[in-house]
């Protein structure tokens, strides 16, 4: 019943007196009524929403007033949003990079316009450790199997993996940004990464070699190798496929020339690793082996010359 109440016609006071003022001009006044009042409505109705609308255009206006006031990069705050991720989107993003697969762009969907940097950084500081430790470990197994091997410790390894590895996480995607820059000049329709975008993709790409280098600890040389083949496989792939809808609108020959110095490099990379920290026992560690002098014979002379030459 309320709601047959509600449906139904009602008369308003102020419509009828209009009518009964003006009786000739009732259509013409009902016309015109008619917006007047849902004028009226509109505004009496919305001016709760407007005073709401009002609240989240200053929030909006305060949001953006923030964004906008960023920290100079001479200043420790802004290098602070560069670290400014957690637990779960770092897992997520490294699971990303050991699982890559055509058309899955890691910078689309795992980035999402946010790069960090304290994946890269720790991921090229425990490479960097891990390599100077087990290549610290070769040698000491390798003098439990040969006890002729002296060992001693290497800890120049330590400063030589980290130069390498940081100075290919930065240098590299420096130079691969520069020339994506270049080559966007030339061909319009390229959008290249921004630099630390690159540097996440390059960062990331080297957390496969991590579990890699424990395993060459096994001393077999041809297990080694296929570790170390699946690793940069699977890095060299997830490369390829987070640069190729950046390439792709190049030329065919920039496109082959840069992905096969990408690969190319981070081949050089892994082997060179493989050779210097994992390589077969310098001379200098192996001892060398103790040769018996050979002695003359002993010659007895006599006490006394015989008699016969004494006269």
């Amino acid at each position: 019943m309320a709601a047959a109440d509600e449906l139904a016609f009602h008369e308003f006071e102020e419509a009828t007196n209009l009518l009964a003022q003006t009786p000739d001009a009732t259509t013409t006044r009902s016309d015109q009524l008619t917006p007047q009042r849902h004028v009226a409505v509109a505004v009496g109705s919305g001016g709760s929403y407007g005073a709401e609308d009002d609240l989240e255009e200053s929030d909006k206006a305060a949001l953006l007033q923030e964004e906008k006031q960023q920290p100079g990069f001479w200043t420790f705050g802004y290098y602070q949003s560069f670290f400014d991720v957690d637990t779960s989107q770092v897992l997520d993003r490294i699971k990303g990079s050991l699982l890559p697969r055509p058309g899955h762009n890691f910078v689309r969907h795992h980035l999402r316009n946010r790069p960090d940097l304290y994946g890269p950084f720790w991921i090229c500081a425990t490479l960097a450790f891990v390599l100077a430790v087990t290549g610290n470990l070769t040698l000491v197994l390798a003098q439990r199997r040969d006890p002729s091997i002296h060992y001693s410790p290497q800890f120049h390894k330590v400063t030589v993996a980290g130069i390498t590895i940081y100075c290919y996480a930065w240098l590299v995607p420096l130079a691969l940004w520069g020339f994506l820059q270049w080559r966007k000049g030339v061909r319009e329709r390229m959008g290249p990464y921004t630099f630390l975008e690159t540097v996440c993709i390059y960062g990331y790409s080297l957390f496969v070699f991590i579990p890699t280098v424990v395993l060459w600890l096994i001393p077999i040389p041809w297990l080694q190798w296929l570790f170390g083949a699946l690793a940069l496989a699977l890095s060299a792939a997830g490369l390829v496929f987070t640069l190729w809808p950046v390439v792709r609108e190049d030329t065919r020959l920039a496109a082959a020339v840069l992905l096969s110095a990408v690969v190319l490099l981070h081949a050089l990379l892994a082997v060179g690793c493989k050779f210097y920290f994992f390589q077969p026992l310098p001379p200098e560690l192996l001892e060398p082996p103790h040769q018996a002098t050979a002695q003359p014979p002993n010659t007895l002379l006599p006490p006394t010359l015989p008699k016969s030459m004494a006269t």
